[in-house]
């Protein structure tokens, strides 16, 4: 399994993730949210460097120009709600892609002590055969990429996964190379932390990513 930091390299990416977690600019959620998208369309950049291409001739005004076009079928697919943005910006740049969404949320006990993860939604095209990105923003424990990728396997077995994370724990990381199969998978984080708190948030991470985004749940 290949495993890609983006942000242990300098590139423009490292100022949206210092925005995305700094809690002064934690109010604009506008400003939040389009740095996530932001963080989406950088990742979507780098992998499609990874993608198959083939041959198209393109009519210009003045002649026939052949231009290298990626081919492969790709899904992206969402977890809700905090992935929302982020799919905007892989969206933007697989525009031609089909679309899943999965819902998943964590369900506490009374005293907010442990929570399990309920899945209530998938809405999905098959995956059988065809390439699928997982935009997770925070890839924590792993339990909702878990959940996740279990109900989109009742859609078929894709050839490539690619799993994409704005920040991910060492202990997800450790997860996911567990959950996917190791010879198709590519794990991609715009950070990679060290540590996990013990209401299972990542830490220094940049707190919930949905409340930032949307506003908190009840």
């Amino acid at each position: 399994m290949i495993i890609h930091n983006l942000g242990s390299k300098n590139s423009i990416l490292n100022q949206f993730m210092a925005e995305v977690r700094d809690v002064s600019v934690h109010n604009d959620r506008l400003r939040f949210r389009r740095n996530i998208e932001r963080i989406g369309e950088i990742t979507a950049y780098e992998i499609s460097k990874t993608l198959k291409y083939q041959t198209v001739d393109i009519q210009t005004p003045l002649g026939l120009q052949p231009v290298l076009i990626p081919c492969e079928s790709i899904v992206l697919a969402t977890i809700l709600r905090a992935g929302l943005p982020y799919h905007q910006g892989f969206l933007s740049y697989f525009d031609k892609a089909d679309n899943a969404f999965i819902s998943a949320s964590r369900k506490y006990n009374e005293d907010h002590s442990d929570f399990s993860i309920e899945v209530g939604y998938l809405s999905s095209p098959s995956i059988e055969g065809k390439t699928l990105i997982i935009i997770d923003p925070m890839l924590a424990t792993g339990s909702s990429l878990d959940l996740a990728y279990q109900i989109l396997l009742k859609r078929g077995n894709p050839c490539k996964i690619h799993v994409a994370c704005v920040i991910a724990s060492k202990q997800g990381i450790e997860a996911a190379s567990q959950l996917f199969p190791e010879e198709i998978t590519t794990i991609w984080a715009g950070a990679i932390d060290p540590d996990l708190n013990d209401k299972a948030y990542i830490v220094p991470g940049l707190g919930d990513a949905g409340d930032l985004s949307y506003g908190e749940k009840i």
